[in-house]
């Protein structure tokens, strides 16, 4: 047995530039690991910056000068994300509110109706099944209703790391794009020389993640816009909220989209029943769901990778588990980093010729 370890490992690793990848990726892993919470306000300004990047450059192609440029794009940024704090998050919070005390009254409507199905429907409905429905939705219930307790009492702690986000997030990403060269340079000098493999995945992955979270925010604020749009015009209550649920949902393939379906469906129930306007909204956000899928996948990621159905959904639960929102976030371009690291490392023939060269 030993032996045979013994054989697989110097199949595998003989060649130095396979040891310096798969250090590379361990070492990454562990940081992440046992210091994402630490590290996530950097991690936050090196996606921005990753983002902000293709603006500079083109404001240089204009003919300005890196400096420059990168304080133009920083003061468009910074506008933009102080309008849409002034802006968007406050009506955002009042219909989260507003909906949160609604929910009472929603509550007591439902019970009514589902108290009521067992004389309309005895042959298919029995009024302990009801009950027993009604019991579990109150155990829940009262499970969310702790658990937004805990999150109230630690209100405290998030608005600290707001403020850290608002402060420090803004200077990193700055000093990101103003001082890129000398930080890569500065960092190469820690890498090891034999990291042909390593510039290989970094290479074909950085194309990656730049068109995956480029066109990932596009379809956010795409799909959210359309969705706040559709419901305001068709009068639906919370329409901000939803839309923005909406707009999020896009994160996680095929299960958010299931997920959010059912806030917007209920809100719309409570608020005109089964009637034509509740299958208008319906309509509406099933064309938005088939653009979505149809129309706009395809356009902002024809250039990603392809990924089977099944690998995206245990990326989405193995790095949302790890890492949460932005695990979520990056759960594609990093099953596609995986199958990156997987096409680049090399078969044994190729290590035995790289060897005898």
């Amino acid at each position: 047995m030993i032996e045979y370890i013994v054989a697989w490992y110097k199949e595998k690793f003989a060649d130095p530039h396979v040891v310096s990848l798969t250090l590379f990726i361990v070492a990454t892993f562990l940081i992440l690991y046992f210091f994402s919470d630490l590290l996530m306000p950097v991690m936050v300004a090196i996606v921005l910056a990753f983002l902000l990047e293709g603006p500079v450059k083109r404001f240089t192609k204009l003919g300005l000068k890196r400096n420059y440029s990168v304080i133009v794009v920083m003061l468009i940024f910074t506008g933009v994300g102080l309008l849409t704090l002034l802006g968007f998050i406050p009506v955002l919070w009042q219909q989260t509110s507003n909906l949160v005390q609604e929910v009472p009254n929603m509550l007591s409507k439902g019970n009514a109706y589902l108290l009521h199905l067992p004389e309309e429907y005895p042959e298919l409905v029995q009024a302990d099944q009801i009950a027993s429905v009604i019991a579990a939705v109150k155990t829940k219930l009262l499970e969310w209703g702790q658990l937004i307790l805990e999150v109230s009492l630690n209100s405290i702690s998030d608005v600290v790391a707001l403020l850290i986000y608002l402060i420090l997030v803004p200077l990193m990403v700055f000093f990101f794009l103003k001082d890129k060269s000398d930080m890569l340079t500065n960092l190469a000098r820690f890498l090891p020389k034999e990291r042909r493999l390593t510039s290989q995945v970094a290479t074909e992955m950085h194309q990656q993640i730049h068109n995956y979270i480029r066109g990932k925010v596009i379809e956010i604020i795409i799909i959210g816009v359309a969705s706040t749009v559709a419901f305001a015009l068709l009068d639906l209550r919370y329409s901000v909220l939803l839309g923005a649920l909406v707009g999020l949902s896009v994160l996680v393939p095929y299960v958010g989209a299931t997920v959010v379906t059912i806030p917007v469906v209920l809100v719309a129930l409570f608020q005109w029943g089964v009637s034509p306007e509740f299958g208008y909204v319906m309509l509406a956000y099933g064309i938005i769901q088939i653009i979505d899928g149809n129309i706009l996948v395809p356009l902002l990621f024809s250039e990603a990778v392809n990924l089977h159905p099944v690998a995206i959904i245990i990326a989405v639960i193995l790095f949302g588990g790890l890492w949460g929102f932005w695990g979520v976030f990056f759960a594609i371009p990093l099953a596609t980093l995986v199958k990156a690291i997987i096409n680049a490392w090399p078969e044994a023939d190729d290590i035995k010729s790289a060897q005898s060269s």
